[in-house]
Protein backbone atom coordinates (compact mmCIF):
# COMPACT_ATOMS: atom_id res chain seq x y z
CA UNK A 1 0.00 0.00 0.00
CA UNK A 2 1.27 3.48 -0.90
CA UNK A 3 1.79 6.12 1.71
CA UNK A 4 -0.06 9.32 0.82
CA UNK A 5 2.31 12.28 0.88
CA UNK A 6 -0.05 15.04 -0.30
CA UNK A 7 -3.76 15.59 -0.27
CA UNK A 8 -5.78 16.45 -3.35
CA UNK A 9 -6.35 19.98 -2.02
CA UNK A 10 -2.60 20.48 -1.62
CA UNK A 11 -2.02 19.33 -5.22
CA UNK A 12 -4.65 21.82 -6.46
CA UNK A 13 -3.02 24.60 -4.46
CA UNK A 14 0.47 23.86 -5.82
CA UNK A 15 -0.72 23.70 -9.45
CA UNK A 16 -2.71 26.91 -9.00
CA UNK A 17 0.58 28.61 -8.04
CA UNK A 18 2.05 27.44 -11.37
CA UNK A 19 -0.63 29.10 -13.52
CA UNK A 20 1.03 31.11 -16.30
CA UNK A 21 4.50 29.67 -15.66
CA UNK A 22 6.63 27.58 -18.00
CA UNK A 23 6.80 23.97 -16.82
CA UNK A 24 8.25 20.61 -17.77
CA UNK A 25 5.93 17.61 -17.55
CA UNK A 26 6.59 13.91 -17.54
CA UNK A 27 3.49 11.84 -18.29
CA UNK A 28 3.25 8.08 -17.83
CA UNK A 29 0.92 6.81 -20.56
CA UNK A 30 1.20 3.15 -19.53
CA UNK A 31 3.01 0.19 -21.06
CA UNK A 32 6.38 1.80 -20.34
CA UNK A 33 5.52 4.86 -22.45
CA UNK A 34 6.71 8.04 -20.81
CA UNK A 35 6.27 11.31 -22.70
CA UNK A 36 7.85 14.64 -21.80
CA UNK A 37 6.34 18.02 -22.59
CA UNK A 38 7.21 21.65 -22.06
CA UNK A 39 4.34 24.05 -21.74
CA UNK A 40 2.39 26.62 -19.75
CA UNK A 41 -0.36 25.97 -17.20
CA UNK A 42 -3.21 27.85 -18.83
CA UNK A 43 -6.49 27.14 -17.03
CA UNK A 44 -7.51 25.53 -13.76
CA UNK A 45 -10.94 24.05 -13.19
CA UNK A 46 -12.59 22.13 -10.36
CA UNK A 47 -11.16 18.70 -11.26
CA UNK A 48 -8.69 19.31 -14.08
CA UNK A 49 -6.02 21.70 -15.30
CA UNK A 50 -5.11 22.60 -18.89
CA UNK A 51 -1.56 22.85 -20.21
CA UNK A 52 -0.70 24.53 -23.52
CA UNK A 53 2.15 22.47 -24.92
CA UNK A 54 4.95 24.41 -26.60
CA UNK A 55 5.58 22.66 -29.92
CA UNK A 56 4.74 23.05 -33.59
CA UNK A 57 1.02 22.36 -33.07
CA UNK A 58 0.54 24.40 -29.87
CA UNK A 59 -1.90 21.78 -28.60
CA UNK A 60 -3.72 21.85 -25.27
CA UNK A 61 -3.77 18.88 -22.93
CA UNK A 62 -5.83 18.43 -19.79
CA UNK A 63 -5.02 16.33 -16.76
CA UNK A 64 -6.82 15.69 -13.51
CA UNK A 65 -5.34 16.58 -10.16
CA UNK A 66 -5.56 12.92 -9.19
CA UNK A 67 -3.12 12.09 -12.04
CA UNK A 68 -0.56 14.24 -10.25
CA UNK A 69 -1.44 12.75 -6.87
CA UNK A 70 -0.98 9.19 -8.20
CA UNK A 71 2.34 10.02 -9.85
CA UNK A 72 1.22 9.50 -13.45
CA UNK A 73 1.98 13.18 -14.15
CA UNK A 74 5.08 14.85 -12.75
CA UNK A 75 5.52 18.61 -13.01
CA UNK A 76 8.61 20.76 -12.54
CA UNK A 77 9.21 24.47 -13.10
CA UNK A 78 11.28 25.11 -16.22
CA UNK A 79 14.36 27.19 -15.44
Amino acid sequence: MRKIVMSLDKVKEEITKLKGQNIKMQVNKGRKKIVQYEGVVEDIYKSVFVVRVINENMEKLSYSFSDVLCGDVKIAIKK
